[in-house]
């Protein structure tokens, strides 16, 4: 083994089955450059997966607003969301190497100091790493849609998900979604809609906010006439007997 392998190796999830897992493991070519920044940032900016609460202050070494995004892919939004907001921490939460080594590359490139990094699954992530009614907000930006029907089972974006999910944000706190798959956009506005501690900011779906970067292949897609839809809902003030 090269010395070189072993950052990547501590970085990646453990897989395992389970009753709810957030992703479908593919595999994916590790580019040099990608290599380079895990072996190089991981140790600084990657955080194992141990089962502990995670304590923000002391990772990122200030007392600051905390927000989570689930499934970052090659994390360029992510790094802009960053960037544009040195007010708020972010960690990242990704279970394919080369999105992590990717990101991380990002985070060497443009200085970014309020990024962190988990390689594993989001929902062991959310459950023991993240304390309830604690995040400042949560973004899940085009995750897999699994169009075909016997695959929706699949989506990340079910029940027992969403209601986890709101159980980690702080009253008032965003969850922002956005797909450009429409019929996923439909089962996620049906499924959000249900959750009781989370409320619609809009009737349906939402514009654009300004701070989700337009990405490259989002750009693609509408010049082709695709659509995507925004969903933005927040977490409503739960009293504390419904507190979880």
């Amino acid at each position: 083994m090269r010395s070189t392998d072993r950052p990547i190796l501590a970085l990646m999830p453990a897989i395992r089955t389970r009753a709810l897992r957030s992703y479908v493991v593919r595999n994916g070519r590790m580019g040099p450059g990608q290599a380079r920044a895990i072996a190089s940032l991981g140790p600084a900016f990657g955080l194992p997966f141990d089962g502990q609460r995670l304590d923000a202050q002391a990772v990122f070494g200030r007392r600051a607003p905390l927000a989570v995004e689930i499934g970052f892919g090659m994390g360029a939004a992510t790094a802009e969301i960053a960037a544009a907001n040195p007010g708020t921490d972010f960690l990242g939460i990704e279970v394919h190497p080369p999105g992590v080594g990717a990101l991380l590359k990002r985070i060497g490139e443009e200085q970014l100091r309020n990024v962190r990094i988990v390689c594993h699954d989001a929902v062991d992530v959310l459950e023991h790493m993240i304390a309830p009614e604690s995040l400042a907000g949560v973004n899940i930006f085009f995750p897999d849609p699994w169009p075909k029907k016997r695959h929706h089972k699949r989506r990340l974006l079910q029940p027992p998900f969403v209601h986890l999910v709101a159980s980690r944000l702080a009253a008032g706190a965003t969850l922002h979604c956005a797909t450009d798959w429409q019929p996923y956009a439909e089962q996620m506005l049906e499924v959000l809609s249900a959750e009781p501690a989370l409320a619609n900011t809009c009737a349906r779906f939402a514009e654009r906010p300004a701070q989700r970067p337009l990405t490259k292949f989002e750009q693609r897609g509408l010049m082709r006439g695709h659509g995507v839809w925004d969903l933005v809902f927040v977490r409503r003030d739960a009293p504390p007997s419904a507190r979880t």
